[in-house]
């Protein structure tokens, strides 16, 4: 990748974002061209045509606009570029990344991609595939406290608990322990600024943490009933069997008057 020659758009830049999701999905693979893996339930999946960059084990990539977790979007994001273009460029590369989806002051690049991530990359997914995604959003609400993509290919009966065992409780008790700790540096603050600004953050993550434990009980619920999708309905009947568990759930089913 260079940052010289005919420098490529947004579009591009978003396209290629795209592309890296759908083979850390599983879709498609650096080692085969074409579309690799859309079939229903991830029946007939093959780790083993994965092999420069392997597919995620349960096709679950979470979002978080921090890093709780080691195989979250952001960080393949980083492996991706690796695997494409080599270690020695994957810093120069990331810079690039991040600045053609628009830097803000102080950010480095992993904060960047990781905002562009959480907060823009499912509203450019919606608009490409005309509102009918093949990575869904799920997300616990308005304080961001969780959200994961999953590719509806790959989705099956097991794949809320899993969602839940592996991502939502564990996040739950991470931020749980961030709150005690910042409550703790809070006590020790040697300036009414520090702990001004220590009590703030720990406000935030109190809401955070509310939401997500409202977000288990719902995402319980809906694992308990192991829900199963039959793809010949199409994305917009499968995609309102899940309550408020997804984003966008108005855009993608349609609203009164949708035909």
């Amino acid at each position: 990748m260079k940052r010289n020659g005919t420098a490529l758009q947004l579009k591009q830049i978003q396209d290629l974002i795209s592309y890296a999701i759908g083979c850390m999905m599983g879709r498609y693979s650096l080692d085969e061209p074409g579309l690799i893996y859309a079939h229903a339930g991830n029946v007939g999946f093959e780790p083993g045509r994965y092999a420069t960059f392997p597919a995620d084990a349960d096709g679950i990539v979470p979002i978080t606009d921090e890093l709780w977790f080691a195989d979250d979007a952001c960080g393949r994001i980083r492996e991706f570029l690796r695997a494409v273009w080599g270690p020695d460029t994957l810093e120069e590369n990331m810079a690039w990344l991040a600045e053609s989806l628009g830097t803000k002051a102080s950010e480095t690049p992993d904060e960047t991609i990781r905002r562009y991530i959480a907060d823009k990359f499912f509203k450019d997914h919606l608009q490409t595939y005309k509102k009918r995604p093949i990575y869904w959003l799920f997300s616990s609400g308005k304080q961001g406290a969780f959200q994961a993509l999953v590719y509806l290919h790959r989705y099956h009966e097991g794949t809320l608990a899993r969602l839940r065992a592996e991502y939502v409780v564990p996040l739950t008790g991470k931020i749980q322990s961030r709150i005690e700790m910042l409550q703790k540096d809070a006590a020790a603050a040697s300036s009414t600024a520090a702990r001004n600004k220590l009590a703030k953050e720990v406000e935030k993550l109190k809401k955070k943490h509310v939401e997500l434990l409202a977000y288990d009980e719902q995402l319980r619920h809906y694992a308990d009933m192991r829900i199963t999708l039959d793809l010949d309905d199409g994305v917009k009947v499968n995609y309102g069997k899940f309550g408020d568990l997804l984003a966008e759930v108005k855009a993608v089913t349609g609203g009164a008057g949708d035909e």
